[in-house]
């Protein structure tokens, strides 16, 4: 079902600014939505069809604004995905906060210490057991500069399209284990509809100029590209985890009801 959910958001958003001569921008709000995994498989597959693209999505609140010492905002990842002609579009997909909430659970899991600045306790001191930062809040990365993404987050996913906000998602969890039922919205932009006699080649070719200055610096590289060269890999060679993991499925595997 959750794939269905997202082949259809796409289609829409799709049909709404590539079949209408007169649209430029089209937005798609998705209302008490579940997990949505990785914001990146909408904007992705927005931008291999020729569109600008940003998707936003709100979670439980596990991060304190910058600081506090309460969890206030979710995690509030942000997805942008920018179209490149022959070869996969440039994509970024990025919490707000420091650390996925997913990181802290596998350092849990394997009994590893936090990096210092992801975590503070439940009594707001700066902690690097993950125990302790799971039963406190995360923390936004780049002190109040990813509190301010974070706020915008919340109030894209939330208030503008009638949505809850991450501290009432919370307040509403039924302590099941489940996904946040809140908001996403996803914009996608048609470049060639943004000027006068727009060419959406040349602004395509008009980006790369600033691609390979970056790359043109030693020890850079774009966002995406090593998800592209891990994603090639997989294909080629298969997913390869670490034993602990292996373990604990296996574990899974020789449990009740499997």
């Amino acid at each position: 079902m959750a794939s269905q959910a997202v082949e259809l958001r796409l289609n829409s958003i799709t049909r709404i600014t590539m079949k209408n001569p007169r649209r430029r921008v089209a937005a798609i709000q998705l209302a008490s939505g579940s997990n949505v995994n990785a914001n990146l498989l909408e904007t992705e597959r927005l931008a291999e069809q020729g569109l600008v693209a940003f998707a936003f999505v709100s979670a439980y609140s596990y991060v304190a604004p910058a600081g506090g010492t309460r969890p206030l905002y979710g995690t509030n990842p942000m997805s942008f995905a920018w179209p490149r002609s022959g070869r996969p579009p440039l994509v970024f997909d990025q919490a707000s906060s420091a650390s996925a909430r997913g990181e802290i659970m596998l350092h849990e899991r394997d009994a590893k210490p936090l990096p210092e600045g992801w975590a503070i306790d439940a009594n707001g001191r700066p902690t690097t057991d993950p125990s302790a930062a799971l039963a406190g809040a995360q923390l936004p990365f780049g002190g109040y500069k990813g509190a301010s993404i974070a706020l915008m987050v919340e109030l894209l996913a939330g208030p503008l399209i009638g949505d809850v906000l991450s501290f009432e998602a919370s307040e509403r969890n039924p302590g099941d284990g489940g996904p946040p039922r809140g908001g996403e919205l996803v914009i996608a932009i048609d470049p060639a509809r943004c000027v006068a006699g727009g060419d959406r080649q040349a602004q395509l070719d008009h980006a790369e100029k600033l691609f390979e200055r970056i790359l043109a610096q030693e020890g850079t590289r774009l966002p995406s590209d090593r998800r592209i060269q891990v994603r090639e890999q997989t294909r080629r060679h298969g997913i390869v985890i670490p034993r602990s993991l292996h373990d604990t499925l296996r574990g899974l595997e020789r449990g009740p009801g499997i």
